[in-house]
């Protein structure tokens, strides 16, 4: 596990958000006073342990797509955590004016 002490902030902010709802990568960034840090927070949550409790699937791209290759085993239990929360994907996509974490 990084040391970084921005993950720290990354994962109070991915732990905030609801049930039911999904964060874009840029706007957990944002939140977490790190604008332009995207990547920073994809990097983060890729590396968290695989039992980890916190909500990681709630993060997606800017077009409200899971980033993980389709069909991949991240890619499938993603989708399945999102969809058991009644998060809509149709098509791939979710539609982040339904489903985005509005403060």
């Amino acid at each position: 596990m990084n040391n970084n002490p921005q993950y720290e902030v990354i994962w109070q902010i991915v732990a905030a958000i609801p049930q039911g709802k999904v964060a874009t990568y840029g706007q957990v960034a944002e939140l977490a006073g790190l604008p332009r840090g995207a990547r920073m927070v994809g990097r983060c949550l890729s590396q968290l342990p695989r039992d980890s409790k916190l909500p990681w699937f709630r993060v997606v791209n800017a077009s409200g797509r899971i980033s993980l290759p389709e069909g991949s085993e991240g890619y499938v239990k993603q989708l399945g955590c999102l969809q058991e929360e009644g998060v809509a994907v149709v098509n791939g996509k979710i539609r982040l004016s339904v489903f985005r974490w509005q403060l």
